[in-house]
């Protein structure tokens, strides 16, 4: 059920900040609803729903006028603050009615034209609907049980029999002009209800009372799920036992990504353009539903409700147990399977619009895979984590629609229509992307300071971020501050498998890898000739073998992905220019180096580029403050003089040594290359 957030001292404390205009509290109020119904995801999620407030505001002029403030594009409900909900006059939306019809272009046009802040974002496409409403407080969700009985076969008598007179249905339209007329006409033959089912779309609720209309809301959409759970207890699906998948995930979601990946690249004609990341959904609840009989006619479907379409496309693509089995090839065949369908789907919608309409990217944007879950697909960490978000949705949508008599959302003209429309089209957002997005980065020594430092540099750039480190506080810490759409894990790299474990949590988290900043390192010290084999051994493993496995792993997913990639290795001065007492750190960090140039050799025919960075006198944690006070006081120097004893004579810092790696990430003809980062230091220098 869903859970009732009303609380009223927060209500009371959102209004009374907004200080003494009636106008003003009216707004805030609508504010604090609108906070509390997007932030459940039962309700809606993602932008998705919409609500208003009828207000009235003064003019410059000193004339009151009759104000709309609804939400505007872009904003999510759940964080929603008063300028997403931009005030637009009402006498002239109001006019509007009259005309038998307007085109989207025309109705934008007005609304913006009619806002009391010229600045303010483009009101809702469903702003019309809302102000045809006669009642103060409008609320229109998506809510997983409303989406399940607005796409009911027998909606209409199921809708009687939960709330008899109370709810009224309106056919389903298209959102804008013609839909907000036909919502307005049912109002107004039944000028006693308290809500609104829109077929195939969602559910409105509305009172001169912003507390009683969220109440209605809650109200609502738990008798509808109370009403469906007692369906699904006594018409429990059809279900099998799953049997092992005959690919680990680990071989399936970066071989997946990497064909992807090409099919993006010859659609788009960008060779080097970037795979997709995904996210990964199971469980309890998905397991059973991927083990139902009628899967793959379930698959066909469609979507919950239509603006799902541009998140998810129309349907998922399914790979069962008989594709796996194939490996690779069965993968292929079934996505080239999906891209023809696709292909088809447009060739026969777009007719209706005299070819005027270019093609998108055929590939799925959700997959389900009996034995492994659900994968949202994006281009990003945040739109692959949507499509998985709205997915599980639609599962339950359809779990529950097909326990009580099925699940037919819109026809295929419909929905081409909502995923060609510019208005939805235009909640995606445009401009070009940063250089990295798209691209899976793993840094090892995540929350150490050059680690930290380079997985900020890759994030400024679009990229997404995995870090490993071994200190759990200090990792959390550092996925703090790198904010949401990154992922980490705890591992110690020299531990056995610690590299493959490490490896295997990125693919969890995003489905592959793109770069390896192989970054992780310590310092011991000591003259070689009282060395005990347990010091050196130990510096090995980590500044050396943990280096090379970590390579190894990375290389197999890279292999999967079939679309090269990249390792970078912090090498670090000391395997070029030794310092008396540092043997145990010197010597596998020359062999690092070394590694470098043999990986290149053997890796630069398939595309995966290997690269290293030497850098010098770095703040972290094997720089640290006592160590950097006790070399400066050997030389007789001060902190600053010491840390800047270079040939610029300035000190280098970690964010540096992140720059020089997206740098060299982004060099896409450069491998065998060691880059040094330390300010100049002829004795270091390789050229």
């Amino acid at each position: 059920m869903v859970l009732y957030r009303w609380q009223d001292q927060d209500a009371k404390r959102l209004v009374e900040a907004a200080g003494d205009d009636p106008a003003d509290q009216d707004l805030a109020l609508r504010v604090y609803t609108s906070r509390i119904i997007g932030q459940d995801p039962e309700l809606v999620m993602h932008g998705g729903g919409n609500t208003s407030v009828k207000t009235r505001r003064k003019t410059l002029l000193g004339e009151t006028i009759d104000v709309l403030h609804v939400k505007g594009s872009g904003w999510d409900l759940g964080t929603i603050e008063a300028p997403g909900l931009p005030g637009v006059q009402m006498q002239p939306l109001m006019a509007l009615r009259s005309l038998g019809s307007l085109s989207d272009e025309d109705m934008v046009n007005v609304q913006r034209q009619n806002l009391i802040d010229s600045t303010g974002p483009n009101p809702s496409v469903e702003t019309l609907l809302h102000a045809y409403l006669p009642h103060k407080f409008v609320d229109h969700t998506h809510a997983t049980a409303m989406l399940a009985l607005a796409n009911l076969p027998d909606v209409e008598a199921v809708t009687k029999e939960i709330f008899g007179d109370r709810v009224a249905l309106v056919p389903y339209i298209m959102p804008g002009f013609a839909l907000a007329k036909a919502a307005a006409d049912v109002y107004d033959a039944n000028p006693d209800i308290e809500g609104m089912l829109l077929v195939n779309h969602g559910h409105f609720t509305f009172h001169e009372d912003g507390k009683k209309s969220y109440d209605l809301m809650i109200e609502h959409v738990n008798a509808v799920e109370a009403w469906f759970e007692k369906k699904l207890a006594a018409n429990p699906a059809t279900c099998v036992q799953l049997p092992a998948l005959p690919m680990t995930p680990e071989q399936v979601l970066p071989t997946l990504r990497g064909l992807i990946g090409a099919a993006n690249a010859e659609h788009t004609g960008n060779r080097d353009g970037a795979m997709p990341v995904m996210d990964v959904r199971n469980g309890p609840n998905i397991e059973v539903f991927m083990g139902r009989t009628d899967l793959d006619a379930l698959s066909q479907r469609g979507v919950a409700t239509p603006d799902h379409v541009i998140r998810t496309k129309g349907k998922p693509l399914v790979l069962t147990h008989a594709d796996l089995a194939k490996g690779s090839d069965g993968i292929k065949a079934k996505l080239d399977g999906f891209i023809s369908d696709y292909k088809a789907y447009f060739d026969r919608q777009v007719p209706r619009f005299d070819g005027q309409k270019t093609m998108l990217n055929p590939t799925p944007n959700l997959a389900w895979i009996p034995g492994l879950g659900l994968i949202g697909i994006g281009a990003n960490a945040k739109a692959a984590s949507i499509a998985a978000d709205i997915g599980v949705q639609n599962l339950q949508v359809r779990e529950w629609g097909e326990a009580a008599g099925g699940f037919f959302p819109i026809e295929e003209a419909d929905l081409f229509d909502m995923e060609y429309w510019s208005l939805e089209q235009a909640k995606l957002g445009k401009g070009k992307p940063p250089k990295l997005t798209g691209s899976i980065v793993l840094v090892t020594g995540g929350a150490g300071a050059i680690g930290l430092a380079t997985a900020k540099a890759f994030a400024k750039e679009g990229a997404n971020i995995f870090l490993v480190d071994r200190d759990e506080d200090a990792l959390a810490k550092a996925l703090k501050q790198l904010g949401s759409g990154h992922g980490g894990v705890t591992c110690d790299l020299t531990a056995q498998g610690g590299a493959t474990n490490a490896i295997d949590a990125c693919l969890d988290r995003f489905g592959g890898l793109d770069i390896l900043v192989s970054n992780a390192g310590a310092a011991w010290s000591g003259p070689m000739a009282e060395m005990s084999d347990e010091t050196l051994r130990g510096s090995f493993e980590l500044n050396f073998f943990s280096h090379h496995k970590l390579a190894q792993s990375a290389i197999k997913v890279m292999r999967d992905q079939g679309r090269g990639g990249q390792i970078l290795l912090n090498v670090s001065k000391q395997a070029v220019n030794p310092g008396k007492g540092f043997g145990a750190y010197g010597l596998p960090k020359a062999t690092s180096l070394f590694l470098v140039k043999q990986l290149a050799l053997e890796l630069g025919g398939e595309g995966i580029r290997v690269n290293g960075i030497n850098a010098d006198r770095i703040r972290s944690r094997l720089l640290t403050d006592d160590f950097i006070a006790e070399r400066s006081n050997a030389r007789g120097l001060d902190e600053a003089s010491y840390m800047a004893g270079n040939l610029l004579q300035r000190e280098v810092e970690a964010h540096h040594v992140g720059e020089a790696f997206v740098m060299l990430a982004s060099s896409h003809r450069t491998t065998a290359h060691i880059l040094t980062v330390d300010g100049g230091n002829i004795e270091a220098s390789l050229r």
